[in-house]
């Protein structure tokens, strides 16, 4: 329940508990808690086994845990009865990005001018984007406006 609490923060609590409870009151306080804390759980199992009792045989092995979107698909890419693991094994992106990287590059070689050609420089056929833009006469692009 408390996987999060760090023991600095765990210790801020009860300093922050004594201060605003005080010594006497705080007992009494966390014996309250603690009966309700105890009550929320009784009525939660309460409720998961009527719901099981009410869902019938053919839901025996239902946990209600499977109905957090993590672990349901935890479990059906565990299940491979769908053929997933095959999916995901087949699609490598990182060799994808390497294919389309390497056919723009063929593609930017085999189309750059040669300087031998009146190519625009010797950048060989690429834009420069450290220069400014020549002004034609229609407004600057703003970003914040799209």
């Amino acid at each position: 329940m408390f996987n999060d609490v760090g023991p600095l923060e765990l210790v801020t609590l009860v300093v922050l508990a004594v201060l605003v409870f005080g010594p006497d009151k705080l007992p009494k306080v966390i014996q309250d808690v603690m009966r309700t804390i105890r009550k929320i759980r009784e009525f939660s199992e309460s409720a998961k086994q009527d719901i099981r009792s009410e869902l019938g045989p053919e839901f025996k092995d239902f946990e209600f845990e499977d109905l957090n979107p993590k672990t349901f698909i935890r479990k059906q890419l565990d299940n491979d009865d769908l053929g997933l693991k095959e999916l995901r094994n087949g699609f490598d992106l990182k060799k994808e990005m390497a294919e389309v990287t390497e056919a723009v590059q063929t593609y930017d070689a085999d189309s750059a001018p040669s300087p031998a050609n009146g190519s625009p420089g010797p950048s060989g056929g690429r834009v420069d984007m450290t220069k400014k833009p020549e002004e034609d006469g229609r407004p600057p692009f703003d970003a914040d406006a799209t």
